[in-house]
């Protein structure tokens, strides 16, 4: 399995336009150790030809030219290799690269019931990219079933979807609701490689622990180092839980949690432009490092 990650900030990607804070101060200005990032997507391949994106963020435009085997062929005048959206949630900065692809012709998501609900009643989502290519809809299994391609054959992937703890986002309600969240688990027979996709959580607890036991390579939630980030950089009231983030931080953090899991590449994707993890000099950076643990960037690539 080919895994590329397209974009590993949170929601207004990093440094964020409205936002002066430290870090974003020290990325603008181009100081060494902090480097810019766009908001979080991956993508997977079982052959290197046929993509699916994990979220599709609304830089996917700039995402999808550093990546050129998401460009149209050589040969074609339009297309792409792009053959479905996996969601695993409806925020806003997993779902609006959905709009941006509408000239793709009909446009495959995977979405459980209350994400697309969410988009559909928040967003009409349907209902506007019916004027363009349309979308088609498939509610993806709670078991390992075949990753079917656009045509409807199959990818040489197999995938299952599992429930996390989550939230509506504010144009839904912003209540933590069941099904509002889940994460995916990618599986390539032939190679056997295992990925689990977890880009937005409140805890590892239960079921999702036990999915963490099984993979070879985790990309995993890591907006927050603390509990009260937003309040102590003075960008914003919210609590990690309130945004239904678990923080990396702490004797509770998910640092700790992946510090004791032998898988053999655990990545933290999704990362807020107030965390420090994003200064490579800072101690919390080191901790994460020395955890055996990777902080992801935008590019990064790696086969399992």
């Amino acid at each position: 399995m080919f895994v590329r990650l397209l974009g590993t900030a949170a929601g207004g990607g990093f440094p964020q336009w409205n936002c002066n804070c430290a870090l974003c101060r020290e990325v603008r200005s181009g100081r060494s150790g902090t480097s810019p990032r766009s908001q979080s997507s991956a993508t997977v391949s079982a052959d290197g030809k046929s993509w699916f994106l994990l979220n599709a963020s609304p830089d996917i435009r700039h995402q999808i030219e550093a990546f050129p085997k998401l460009l149209s062929p050589r040969d074609h005048v339009r297309g792409t290799s792009i053959e479905a959206v996996l969601l695993t949630n409806a925020d806003l900065d997993h779902v609006l690269g959905i709009f941006i692809l509408r000239e793709g012709g009909v446009l495959p998501l995977h979405a459980p019931p209350g994400v697309r609900k969410a988009l559909d009643e928040g967003l009409r989502i349907s209902e506007v990219l019916k004027a363009y290519g349309g979308v088609s809809w498939t509610e993806p299994p709670s078991t390992l079933k075949a990753l079917l391609k656009s045509n409807g054959s199959e990818s040489g992937l197999l995938y299952e979807a599992f429930e996390v703890p989550g939230k509506l986002p504010r144009y839904a309600g912003s209540k933590f609701e069941k099904g509002s969240a889940v994460g995916y688990r990618l599986v390539d027979p032939r190679t056997k490689g295992r990925l689990v996709f977890l880009p937005d959580t409140a805890g590892l607890i239960g079921p999702v622990s036990e999915k963490l036991k099984d993979c070879d390579a985790l990309l995993l939630d890591g907006t927050f180092w603390d509990e009260d980030e937003m309040k102590k950089t003075g960008t914003g009231t919210l609590t990690a839980s309130q945004m239904a983030h678990m923080p990396l931080g702490g004797p509770q953090g998910s640092l700790e949690i992946l510090r004791n899991l032998p898988i053999k590449r655990k990545i933290y994707l999704h990362i807020n432009n107030t965390n420090p993890i994003l200064n490579e000099s800072s101690p919390q950076h080191r901790q994460v490092k020395e955890a055996g643990v990777e902080v992801g960037t935008d590019g990064m690539e790696f086969e399992i």
